[in-house]
């Protein structure tokens, strides 16, 4: 009788403790919702949510690749509301080809990129998040204008600077004394050693991870994508020797860093099998694997990073950012229109 009565006393205390978090959670969310009420655009958000939606949120981080979509003339602003101002950011809102869209530009580096997706999550009906732009490449085969269709990205500015002659770690390291010239040799800035980061995500505990993948199932559907068709011109009097193309399954990183330099394009590559460069994939990815929102990314290739063989005729941004966003918008019209965010 006693091992029963103490078995109704922790099953009434298990009642409780429940019925305590279910309160905390209502209270939590009732909260945020008169927060939001107080902000000055909540009534237009909610009106952009009531009318149409989920929508696919598309992210760029430069003015050139904000171009390339405007002057495609795929992107049909909503004739009611076209854009909203938050924090700092114009979300506007319309359709590409069919598509409910909100697209953002981010700005330049991580921590905008994180900010704007971040933003564009919490206040609008988002179903996943399509991430576009341009890239240096790391890897020989990639040429200009050819777009990579990442499955995983590093967040390679995330160092542990270690001491004069200590031991290596678990992960990749760069030694400074590898890149003395003209011989290698001790250098007194040692070396730095790649670390994890910290991947806080909906209902799962706290991970340190090197490689953010992006979502597996928005991943196969791209599969289809080998084989479009891309811009070969950057105008009327100047086209590259080679049609670009789609290249499925590489890696790509981010860092706080434009990349000009040919010996840690090269260390990237051999160490890493990193194969495009840039500063936003990463963050963007991050965000959207904290929210368990699908994402995935395309990045046209603009520059070597450094390497051999420089473009001929300027800057190939803006062919880049075209491809990209051709493989995008290619993308998007094949996501099912049925189901919103979901956990990987």
């Amino acid at each position: 009788m006693a091992v029963m009565g103490r078995r109704r006393r922790l099953a009434v205390a298990d009642l409780v403790a429940a019925a305590a978090f279910w309160v905390l959670i209502v209270v939590q969310v009732d909260l945020t919702v008169q927060l939001r009420r107080r902000h000055p655009m909540h009534e237009i958000v909610d009106g952009v949510n009531d009318n149409a939606g989920p929508y696919i949120g598309l992210v760029m981080a430069y003015p050139t690749e904000e171009m390339a979509l405007l002057t495609s003339g795929l992107f049909l602003p909503n004739p009611d509301v076209s854009s909203v101002d938050l924090a700092g950011r114009t979300f506007n809102i319309g359709k590409i080809k069919g598509v409910d869209v909100i697209y953002v530009m981010t700005g330049e580096q991580t921590i905008n990129a994180a900010t704007a997706v971040q933003t564009l999550l919490d206040a609008f009906d988002i179903r996943g998040i399509v991430h576009y732009g341009i890239a240096g490449s790391t890897n020989n085969s990639l040429s200009y204008g050819d777009v990579s269709i990442m499955n995983y990205v590093a967040l390679t500015a995330s160092w542990k600077w270690k001491e004069f002659k200590s031991e290596e770690g678990p992960l990749p390291t760069l030694e400074f004394g590898d890149f003395n010239f003209p011989k290698k040799g001790e250098n007194l800035l040692a070396l730095v050693e790649f670390t994890p980061v910290q991947l806080f995500s909906t209902g799962k505990p706290m991970q340190e991870v090197f490689w953010l993948p992006v979502d597996s199932h928005w991943f196969s559907i791209a599969a289809q994508l080998q084989g479009l068709k891309l811009e070969q011109c950057l105008n009327e009097t100047y086209c590259l020797p080679e049609t670009p193309r789609v290249v499925y399954g590489l890696k790509g990183s981010s860092a706080d860093v434009y990349l000009d330099n040919e010996a840690y394009r090269d260390f990237l590559f051999k160490q890493l099998n990193v194969s495009t460069v840039d500063e936003e994939t990463a963050a963007v990815i991050m965000t959207c694997l904290t929210n368990a929102v699908p994402c995935i990314a395309f990045r046209g290739v603009s520059d070597m990073a450094g390497g051999k063989g420089r473009a001929l005729s300027g800057s190939l941004s803006s062919l880049a950012s075209a491809n990209a966003l051709i493989v995008a918008v290619a993308f998007m019209g094949l996501i099912p229109k049925e189901g919103s965010v979901y956990i990987q």
